[in-house]
């Protein structure tokens, strides 16, 4: 497909699309997570483009300000992977996916419950889903996702989110910069994106087994040492749930690698895609 997409729908929801990069190139779909959006990939973009690549971002469910479906419900992944699948086949054919933290959880659910739209995926910090829950009993991540019981609650998210002292020093602790926190003061909180943002977490309860199935697609998964969030265990579990082609790349550096460290996830991408 060479015409470019500027927006496409989905459960009665328009999704902005940013897509750059030759029009003739192999497809790259990049999923944000939270507490940002599309925009964390920027410097990514650039460099995939650079070499070849279209990429295409959008702002997810709950992000984009006209894609926000009120009740939890809405936000329950078969939904959100209804919304990675609307886009791929929007462009013609499987693409090649990409997502880091709740973006990679949405890749790697698509990968799984829609392997029919993914030609390859690359997912960085959090890795396949039963890996993850896997971990929880037998090593420190269930100390370590003690904010996903929080943000399960009502109000509670919100109210934190809007005491800037108190959530500066909670991203500040996971090697978010001052200018991303910023960021997410007006791209989350100030545009009115939050709640439906945390929604995904009150969601969770909601997740079908179809989504946690082993990954056919080849794949990459990203993890940093000095992520706060996800712990080593569940990154070594993950190989477990790829029944294809498999590369675990462990790099240091944050949570935050799209910022931090693009010219690495450019490299491991076209790596992917060319293998």
């Amino acid at each position: 497909m060479t015409d470019r997409i500027h927006e496409f729908a989905n459960d009665g929801l328009t999704f902005a699309v940013t897509d750059e990069g030759p029009v003739d190139g192999d497809v790259v779909v990049l999923l944000h997570g939270f507490p940002q959006t599309s925009r964390s990939w920027g410097e990514v973009c650039k460099r995939l483009q650079a070499s070849g690549y279209r990429t295409l971002t959008f702002d997810q469910r709950g992000y984009a300000p006209t894609a926000r479906p009120r009740g939890r419900r809405a936000y329950r992944m078969s939904r959100l992977v209804s919304d990675v699948a609307a886009i791929a086949e929007a462009t013609g054919g499987p693409v090649h996916l990409v997502g880091h933290d709740w973006g990679a959880a949405v890749a790697w659910s698509t990968a799984a419950g829609r392997p029919d739209v993914v030609r390859t995926l690359t997912a960085v910090s959090v890795p396949h889903p039963k890996a993850f829950l896997g971990s929880m009993p037998i090593s420190s991540q269930i100390l370590r996702s003690y904010y996903i019981g929080l943000f399960q609650l009502p109000w509670l998210p919100e109210w934190m989110f809007r005491q800037p002292r108190l959530i500066d020093r909670m991203l500040g602790k996971t090697g978010m910069t001052p200018e991303q926190i910023a960021t997410v003061h007006t791209e989350i909180v100030a545009s009115g994106s939050l709640s439906s943002a945390v929604n995904w977490y009150r969601a969770m309860p909601f997740a079908s087994p179809r989504y946690i199935r082993k990954v056919a697609a080849p794949t990459t998964y990203v993890w940093s040492t000095g992520d706060t969030a996800l712990g080593r265990r569940g990154a070594t579990m993950c190989a477990r749930n790829v029944s294809g082609p498999y590369r675990f790349e462990i790099t240091d550096g944050s949570h935050w690698l799209p910022e931090e460290q693009p010219d690495l996830l450019h490299d491991l991408i076209v790596d992917r895609v060319a293998g």
